[in-house]
Order: C-alpha cells, then structure tokens, then sequence
C-alpha cells in the first residue's frame, strides 16, 4: 500500500516566533507638523528676564571675577522677588544655593554685605544654602528632588561650582562624550520640572574668540546647557556674554561696585559713549583744535578709526565735537565761517 503525503494550506497566517537572540524592534511615536503645530506650549518660565530662564544654564568666568556674587545677586533677587542687577525685576519663589567653595561664615559674611543694615534687610527664608552635595549625578538628582518636593514654588538651583560634583570619566569615551553623559540628567531634570538649574564653571585662561570656546574642559557642558553666560573683563570693561537655545544672543556691559552688579547698557553702545567720552577729554586737555591722526596717536587707536567716530560726532544734534576747519577738530566752534558744521560732510568726502 503507498502512502500518500499532503500539505496543508492555511488560509490564516501562521505567527513567526522571534529567535530569542534578537532584539524585538522599538517603536518609536512620531507627529505629523500640523499636529505639532496645533500643540499649545506654555511659554518658558522666566527667571530672570533675558539670562536665566527653565533648564540647564552655565555661568563661567574667571577666576575671582566676581561669578559668585553674580550668582547670590540672581538668588537673593528672586528669593525675595527683588531686581537683579539692580534693573531686572523677578518673581518670587524658592532658591536652593549649593555653595561647594564657601562654608557658612563666608556665606553669612557675603549676605551681610550686602544687606549690611539689619534692620532694612528682606526676608531671606526662601533661600536655602547647602554646603555638600553627591558627585553621583543620581544621587544629586534624589537631592534636587526632595527640595523640589519641599517648597512651594521652585524655581532656582545654583551649583557653586560644578567641577566639584563632577564625577570620574569613563575611559571608553573622549572628554566631549564624559561631559555631555554627565550633564545631560541635570538638563533633562531641570527641563521636566521647569526649574532653572544655574551652575557656575571656571573659564580657561587666553580666552577664546568665541566665548564659549573659552570655557574648561570640552565643548560638551556648552553642548548639553539650555544657555552659556560668560563673564568676561578686558581693556573695554566688564560685560555678560549670553547665548542660547530659547535666549537672544547678548552682550551686555556691567560694572561691579560695592559687592553689587549693575548694568550699564548694551555692551556695543556703551563702548561708543566711552570712546567719544575719551575723545572729548583728549580735545579738553589739549585745548587746541587736533586731526584725527594726533588724537589717534594720543589715544592709541587706529586714526581711520577715530576720523570716522569724529565724523559720527560731528554730525550729532547737538554736536558733540565741531569741525573747525579741514582734518581740524574742536570741542568749539571756532570758525566764524562754519559754526553748525553744515559742510562737514562735504569736506569729510574730499578727505
């Protein structure tokens, strides 16, 4: 007898088991851009206005340059809803300051500083100091969080400095890679939450020409932060350079007076007034009209620089410096023939 062999077909398909050494695919969600685009976000929260906002921000400068007294100004203006840097209003909310470098009586020293009558001083209860923390991010983040849960409106984190809980990197990775893994809890903790986490950091000395070149270490905390504030100091003065992902790029002047910060203006404007201000002073001590290139040899500058800032001043209303007569500049007008400086232009251009 033969027997015969069939094969069955199924109409319904039949399950493929995955082997078990292969990784089931992740799915991943995606929008589609008019979704994306209906979504209501709320608007970010401010800390303060223009430098500090929710997220990850780094303050770096030098050395003793005053980036500590920078960072107690923002904690104790939004502790108390004061203004920082005497200009910039804050809300109030609560403020954890976690100073590594300082133990209690310097930190009581600065606060009396700057509020040295007792009296008139505001009420400092929403800011709390700390003067330990865990050089696990983990661990920091488990802190971070029993504050958060602690208060009533959270707001502000200052890490005084961060190469203090900066753990040890992993030698498989390059610096750009250890300092982006490490740092990138923090932001994402401080995004989540809506907090402003603020660490300080040390900036390398030379500079750079970028200013966030100019930062320790590698580019990956300027990589991994929201926003990177620099505070710099040079012949032109103090200033706070900023640059962000949600922040307008900004340098701003500012100067440093009995352990206070204030601003002065827009970096760029205020270094024009300063140059004119020299200018003036130059033609005042000399008391004789004087040519661009004698007043650029007094004040170590470039004369096409200077001629065309006389230009500039010369054609203010009211004038700031007048054109005497050809290439001649004084703080009078000393020609009869020329007292309002109507030709000024005309001559500049045959120049």
């Amino acid at each position: 007898m033969t027997v015969q062999s069939f094969t069955v077909i199924r109409d319904e398909p039949v399950p493929i088991e995955t082997p078990p050494d292969v990784a089931p695919v992740r799915k991943f969600a995606r929008t589609s851009t008019n979704d994306l685009m209906a979504i209501k976000f709320e608007p970010l929260k401010v800390i303060v206005e223009d430098y500090v906002y929710e997220g990850f921000t780094i303050l770096a400068g030098r050395q003793k340059l005053g980036k500590t007294w920078l960072a107690i100004d923002w904690a104790v203006s939004v502790a108390t809803g004061g203004c920082a840097m005497g200009s910039i209003p804050c809300k109030a909310g609560d403020v954890l300051y976690i100073d590594l470098e300082n133990g209690p009586r310097r930190m009581q020293s600065r606060i009396a500083n700057l509020f040295p009558d007792q009296c008139a001083r505001q009420d400092l209860n929403r800011l709390h100091w700390m003067t330990s923390a865990p050089n696990q991010i983990a661990a920091l983040l488990e802190v971070l969080d029993a504050w958060r849960q602690s208060v009533a409106d959270p707001k502000l984190v200052v890490i005084d400095v961060l190469q203090r809980i900066k753990p040890a990197g992993n030698p498989g990775r390059n610096a750009y890679e250890n300092d982006y893994s490490t740092w990138a809890p923090l932001q994402e903790w401080a995004t989540r939450h809506r907090i402003a986490v603020l660490g300080l950091h040390h900036t390398r000395k030379g500079g750079a020409e970028d200013p966030l070149e100019s930062l320790s270490g590698s580019n990956g905390l300027s990589a991994c932060a929201d926003t990177t504030i620099v505070l710099d100091s040079n012949q032109n003065g103090k200033t706070l350079y900023v640059r962000g992902r949600d922040v307008i790029e900004r340098e701003t002047a500012i100067t440093f007076l009995g352990n206070q910060w204030t601003i002065l203006g827009e970096a760029a404007e205020v270094r024009r007034s300063d140059e004119r201000a020299v200018i003036v002073e130059a033609l005042r001590d000399n008391r004789q009209p004087m040519t661009p290139s004698e007043l650029a040899d007094v004040l170590g500058k470039q004369s096409n620089n200077v001629k065309q800032l006389l230009f500039k001043m010369a054609k203010t209303v009211p004038p700031e410096v007048y054109r005497v007569k050809k290439g001649l500049y004084s703080l009078e007008p000393l020609s009869p023939d020329n007292p309002d400086n109507r030709d000024n232009r005309a001559e500049a251009d045959n120049e």
